[in-house]
């Protein structure tokens, strides 16, 4: 059987809430997740639009565990 990962960063639902609230754990682990998904030009554009991710992958971490956007 197949080990669960967890959501948006690996984690719980609550200790990815957590992490997503914080900006500089929410930048960092964004980034990281989205280059490791392949998705490099979303990573690109997490660096350099964060406040427009950074809000985002908040709404999108509280109600689905999970990152969207460009991820």
């Amino acid at each position: 059987m197949a080990k669960k990962k967890g959501g948006a960063y690996g984690f719980g639902w609550l200790i990815n809430v957590i992490l997503a609230i914080f900006p500089l754990t929410s930048l960092i682990l964004g980034i990281v997740t989205r280059v490791s998904r392949g998705k490099v030009l979303g990573a690109v554009l997490n660096f350099f639009l964060f406040p427009l991710f950074w809000i985002v992958d908040i709404i999108t971490v509280v109600l689905d565990n999970k990152l969207a956007f460009l991820a």
